[in-house]
């Protein structure tokens, strides 16, 4: 399957856009708002989540938009959001989830409360709303996040945590995933697939984001050696103990890597195989609990930071229907700056920003920092397309994923190249930073002669 042949492509042209709308923006601006800005931008699918939100000055509350562990910060949305351009919030589950389907889990869903009661029913509004406007649609979910709804509202218990290979944690993450290898995130990802197929069975697909280790960080390439892990490891035969004492050491003097390469020590790519292996596996898992007729869309990073994260598009594909491959292409230079800044030490005084970008192929020049709202992404546009062809070259059915994040010139131009590389297929996240002028930049896009 060709994602010009997608069940969501437009069957006139064989052209696919999809959005992603989070809920909160169904609740301020209402259905009929959206559907003619999807309309607007010519799409012909649309993703949110199961949960409603509210602002808040409660201390538990999050930001929105995201804050990215910190890097984020400089983030401000394009629409209003309630009037405003970022905000702290609450959120709540859209729809009341079977408590059959968690007897006996370590984990548990969110408690459906007052703001489930008043507002939730509009995500099933809106998804029947966009059926009938004939969008393919869908929801999206987090792989290994209970309870699962959105990333800043969740995270592992502590004996779910995935662990460095000296038994550390890491603190301040851009995601909160749990182990792949616990149990209890396994089992609670099953019953949350089930549960929203069961609460919302108009949709198409269900999409899982993260279902690897993501490498935001230099130190998280060194995941995963939680208790559970080590005994997956033990179980398949894996000798435990090179591949700590290989992690340890690249951990302590990381910047080994710009001289040997990301993958020379067989005990780190050791671990990385057996992230394979827990990806994959949660994506069986995941498969199993969702209806056959719901489509499953798995979240991918590029090469090569697939390989660190334990995404590989080839055996996600025996139970993925499509892989979503995300080019979010401001999170780059972040990762790049962090694995700059653990590298340091050992460069003597050099600064291995070059470097990092030619070993990860990001093209773009500069320095490396989270971009300003008005600062074009550092990154080239024929990184970006190798980026594509690479994932696509694994025979997977891939789908081009752009994130709208950033002036209107420059995001037009990264959908675009993620749009023709695709196959005139693209998947772009985040309705909120869709201004209406870069509505109108994917309308013209949807229009044009191919």
């Amino acid at each position: 399957m060709t994602p010009a042949t997608m069940s969501s492509a437009n069957p006139a042209t064989g052209k696919h856009l999809g959005i992603t709308v989070m809920p909160e923006w169904i609740q301020s601006e209402g259905i009929d708002g959206i559907l003619e800005n999807l309309a607007r931008a010519g799409a012909t699918a649309v993703a949110t989540s199961p949960y409603v939100m509210a602002a808040s000055d409660a201390p538990d509350a999050g930001r929105e938009p995201p804050i990215d562990g910190g890097s984020g910060k400089v983030r401000l949305l394009d629409r209003d959001l309630w009037g405003r351009r970022e905000l702290r919030c609450v959120t709540a589950p859209a729809f009341r989830p079977d408590p059959a389907l968690y007897a006996g889990l370590a984990c548990r869903p969110s408690p459906v409360d007052e703001l489930t009661m008043r507002e939730g029913d509009i995500i099933a509004r809106f998804l029947e709303r966009a059926k009938a406007a004939g969008l393919e649609v869908q929801l999206q979910v987090q792989a290994a996040i209970p309870p699962g709804y959105r990333v800043q509202f969740g995270g592992p218990a502590e004996a779910d945590q995935p662990r460095l290979p000296d038994g550390g944690i890491l603190a301040n993450r851009v995601d909160r995933n749990g182990s792949l290898a616990s149990p209890a995130i396994v089992d609670y990802a099953c019953a949350l697939l089930r549960d929203i197929a069961r609460a919302y069975p108009m949709v198409d697909a269900v999409r899982v984001d993260w279902p690897e280790y993501p490498p935001y960080s230099l130190r998280s390439w060194f995941f995963d050696f939680s208790d559970h892990a080590v005994r997956a490891m033990h179980a398949r035969g894996l000798d435990v103990e090179t591949m700590r004492a290989d992690c340890l050491a690249l951990m302590r003097e990381p910047w080994r890597f710009l001289d040997e390469g990301l993958f020379a020590r067989p005990g780190f790519t050791a671990l990385l195989d057996f992230k394979r292996d827990l990806s994959a596996a949660l994506l069986q898992a995941l498969r199993d609990a969702l209806p056959g007729h719901i489509r499953l869309i798995a979240h991918a990073f590029p090469e090569p930071w697939n390989r660190l994260s334990g995404a590989d598009p080839a055996r996600m594909a025996a139970h993925a229907d499509e892989i979503a491959v995300k080019l979010y292409t401001m999170h780059w230079p972040m990762m790049l700056a962090d694995y700059r800044d653990a590298m340091r030490t050992g460069c003597h005084g050099d600064d291995p920003g070059d470097r990092l970008r030619a070993l990860f192929d990001t093209g773009g020049e500069g320095d490396l920092h989270y971009p300003e709202p008005d600062e074009p992404h550092p990154v080239g546009r024929a990184a970006q397309i190798r980026k594509i062809a690479a994932a696509r070259a694994t025979g997977a059915p891939i789908m081009p994923a752009a994130h709208s994040y950033g002036p209107t010139e420059d995001v037009a131009a990264r959908i675009d190249t993620a749009f023709r590389a695709g196959g005139n297929a693209v998947w772009v996240n985040r309705y909120g930073y869709l201004g209406n002028d870069k509505l109108d930049a994917l309308g013209a896009m949807m229009r044009r002669e191919s």
